[in-house]
C-alpha cells in the first residue's frame, strides 16, 4: 500500500484534541473523513504527536496508507478540499517508503508557546495566545528554562493523567525570547510529557513576573513532585510547530515549519 507523509497545521480551538474521539471533534478523525470522501477509503492515520483539546500546530506529521498510488499533490489538494470549511489543512504530502512511521520514526518534537504581554487583551489572536498583563522578564525566564535542558525527571512538570511509563526525558532546547508585544517560548526533545510544555511555560511564567527566583525553579525541579509545579500555561498559546527525522528528506518536513 502507498504510503504517504502528510505535513499538517491546524487550528486547534474547534477540536477536542488530535486524536479520534468517538462522539467529539478531533482533528485526526476530521481528516480521516477527508480521505474517505476523497476516495472512499476507511483507515487510521498515524500521527507525530497527539496535541491536547485547544493545541494548535504549524508542523503536525502524519502518514496515511492509501490503497492506490497517487500523485503527491493530488493527495494534498484533494484532502483539503474535503476539509473546507475546518481550519486544518494540508500544506505537503510526500510518498515514502513502509519503513517510515510518523510516530516511531520521530528523533525530534518541537514546541512555541506565545504569551502576549500587555495590558490590553488580544482582538486578533483570541485563543491563538496567552494573555499575561503584568510585565515579564523574558531574560530572567530563559536563564531559568536552561536548568530544564538535559536529561531529567521531571515528574513536577508532568500531569497527574500522564501515561507515559517514565518521567525521565531528556530536553534539547529550552529558549525564552521576546518580539514586541510578545514573549516567546521554545522547547525541543524526542518526546514529551503530557503537558508537560504547557507546565513549564507556566512555571516559568512565575519568575518572568518576579514570584519565583531560579532557585525556586531549580527547587521545583528538584522537587521531582507535582505539586511543586507552578500554575499551568492554558492550551491557547501552544503550537506543534516542528518534527525531525533522521532522513534527509524528513528533515525538509522540520525545516518548512520553523
Amino acid at each position: 500500500m502507498p504510503r504517504y507523509r502528510l505535513l499538517i497545521e491546524y487550528d486547534g480551538r474547534p477540536y477536542r484534541g488530535f486524536q479520534a474521539q468517538e462522539n467529539l471533534p478531533s482533528v485526526q478523525g476530521s481528516i480521516e473523513r477527508a480521505v474517505k470522501a476523497f476516495c472512499g477509503q476507511d483507515l487510521r492515520l498515524a500521527a507525530a504527536g497527539r496535541t491536547d483539546t485547544g493545541v494548535h500546530a504549524t508542523g503536525q506529521v502524519a502518514h496515511i496508507d492509501l490503497d492506490k498510488a497517487w500523485r503527491a499533490q493530488v493527495v494534498r489538494d484533494a484532502i483539503n478540499a474535503h476539509l473546507v470549511p475546518e481550519p486544518i489543512c494540508v500544506l505537503e504530502a510526500e510518498a515514502v517508503g513502509p519503513e517510515f512511521h510518523a510516530r516511531f520514526s520521530a528523533t525530534e518534537r518541537r514546541y512555541l508557546y506565545r504569551i502576549l504581554n500587555r495590558r490590553s487583551p488580544p482582538a486578533l489572536d483570541r485563543g491563538r495566545v496567552w494573555h499575561v498583563k503584568k510585565d515579564l522578564d523574558a531574560q530572567a525566564m530563559h536563564e531559568a528554562a536552561q536548568l530544564l535542558v538535559g536529561h531529567h525527571d521531571f515528574t513536577t512538570f508532568r500531569d497527574l493523567q500522564c501515561q507515559a511509563k517514565s518521567p525521565m526525558k531528556t530536553l534539547d532546547l529550552a529558549r525564552v525570547w521576546r518580539e514586541g508585544e510578545e514573549v516567546l517560548l521554545t522547547f525541543a526533545s524526542r518526546s514529551f510529557l503530557h503537558r508537560q510544555v504547557r507546565s513549564m511555560t507556566g512555571t516559568l511564567a512565575e519568575v518572568g513576573v518576579g514570584r519565583w527566583s531560579a532557585e525556586d525553579f531549580k527547587a521545583a525541579l528538584e522537587a521531582k513532585d507535582r505539586r511543586a509545579c507552578g500554575p499551568v500555561a492554558p492550551s491557547d498559546g501552544l503550537y506543534l510547530t516542528g518534527v525531525g527525522y533522521e532522513s534527509a528528506t524528513a528533515d525538509q518536513a522540520l525545516n518548512a515549519a520553523k
